[in-house]
């Protein structure tokens, strides 16, 4: 795929002290235009080499703006934009990186090639907590549901195929496999119908998220035929639409400046005049992402339809491990009208090895954060697991009968009745997710892993 670079509309107005946005061309590169990025002229000719056997396993697209407007390359390789978008070394283990790196050096064929790499990708996890095995349902003749996901009661997601790519890549992010054009991996599909039937059928359902990739990377006129059935009066169960997006960060021009930039904000305003909350879950991982005129500029245009905007992201290692990028981006969030939601851990996916924080110092990490802001920013919940029994919430390190814990808790969980539970772990420094932790005071199990269990095998029996 080569660099491309597509025409957007007149620039368009904010009124008011908004100021303007000018137009702009919406320009990207992938993996294979490495070597037209003008401002990686000024990196070795090791470090180029290193990018191209990263970015030949793990999927790699920057665009113009990313480069120009949120990367400070004074400080490269260390600014975390740049750790945020650009591949790293460390990103693969040394025996993954050998094995690329010397077909690359040795010009091997593409076949080659795609074998090796492909071995690679299927070692480093591609799909955690069970994803394709227990979250995708299946319909009344045992068919899987390509392209929904169905984990918790409440809450089902949506994988629209014309949203499996984003803006930009972030290099940790937890769907990868989406990118990398092995449809075996890929979650997505093309048949509104799809949703809307499992939806009517599925009364317990309130939330429904669209997710990717990235939706908004969608022509507005796809999106309307996802959402707009949704507002018929059979949907009332339906209470909220929620869009996982990046390109708040990424690409804010699609919400001011794109061709159907205006299309996407009337369709906003149905949705929210239908009574119904859309909420944009907005994916942000450090405050440089906030700070951009035209970045306030579509947050101020989005919030001025009555959707509310979430944030939430990974704590991760070279990029926002720092509890004053936190309080900052947070404070900032407020200030801008977003209400902060969640802080995750990184996923035990991908490249993990480079960019996961142990849970203690991870907690460390969010409680001095939050002795740092002020009430309305403190609404951010985390550090969160979302692991295959659901999402937990470490909530802390404390001494009970004598034995120094980690205090847990469900946030949500596959069987309900697990949410706000306690449950306390062995004190252990170097444990980066859940299956690294024991069963703290002598016991053998986790309360719910006997239920747990039972829930997985009838889940893969189901899958046979």
């Amino acid at each position: 795929m080569q660099a491309s670079t597509h025409s957007l509309a007149p620039q368009w107005s904010l009124g008011g002290d908004a100021g303007r946005v000018e137009p702009a061309a919406f320009k990207v590169y992938t993996q294979r235009d490495l070597d037209r990025i003008e401002a990686l002229a000024r990196l070795s000719e090791a470090q180029r080499f290193e990018m191209k056997v990263v970015s030949a396993v793990l999927p790699f697209r920057v665009n113009q703006y990313v480069i120009d407007e949120l990367i400070d390359w004074r400080r490269v390789p260390d600014d975390p934009i740049f750790q945020l978008t650009f591949p790293q070394r460390g990103m693969l283990a040394p025996a993954h990186y050998e094995r690329v790196a010397a077909l690359l050096r040795a010009g091997a064929d593409k076949d080659e090639l795609a074998r090796v790499v492909d071995a690679v990708r299927h070692e480093l996890n591609p799909h955690p907590a069970d994803q394709m095995e227990m979250n995708m349902p299946r319909d009344e003749e045992g068919h899987r549901l390509d392209g929904i996901q169905h984990k918790y009661r409440e809450t089902v997601l949506f994988f629209p195929s014309q949203g499996q790519t984003c803006h930009s890549y972030c290099t940790f992010c937890f769907r990868w496999a989406q990118f990398v054009g092995d449809k075996a991996l890929r979650i997505a599909s093309s048949e509104a119908a799809v949703l809307h039937n499992y939806l009517r059928t599925h009364r317990e359902v309130t939330d429904v998220l669209f997710t990717g990739g990235d939706p908004m990377v969608m022509k507005t006129a796809h999106l309307k035929n996802y959402l707009e059935p949704l507002l018929a009066p059979e949907f009332d169960h339906i209470r909220t639409i929620r869009i996982g997006s990046k390109a708040l960060s990424f690409w804010p021009q699609r919400f001011v400046s794109a061709e159907d930039a205006d299309e996407l904000i009337h369709l906003f305003e149905r949705v929210v005049e239908s009574g119904k909350q859309l909420a944009v879950m907005a994916h942000y991982n450090h405050w440089k992402e906030l700070d951009t005129e035209v970045a306030q500029a579509a947050i101020r245009r989005v919030r001025g339809t009555g959707a509310v905007i979430r944030a939430q992201g990974p704590l991760i290692a070279h990029i926002n491990d720092d509890p004053a990028v936190w309080a900052r981006m947070w404070q900032k969030q407020v200030e801008l009208g977003i209400v902060p939601y969640y802080m995750f851990v990184e996923r035990d996916t991908g490249a993990r090895n480079y960019f996961e924080v142990p849970l203690v110092r991870a907690w460390e990490i969010y409680r001095e954060a939050m002795q740092r802001v002020s009430g309305l920013a403190r609404t951010a919940r985390g550090p969160s697991m979302s692991a295959s029994p659901g999402k937990v919430e470490i909530q802390g390190v404390t001494e009970v009968a004598g034995e120094k814990v980690i205090a847990l808790r469900f946030i949500q969980g596959r069987n309900p009745d697990w949410v706000q539970r306690p449950f306390f772990a062995r004190y252990d420094e170097e444990a980066t997710w859940l299956n690294h932790l024991q069963p703290a005071f002598g016991e053998r199990k986790w309360f719910w892993e006997d239920e747990y269990a039972a829930i997985r095998d009838a889940k893969l029996a189901a899958a046979d």
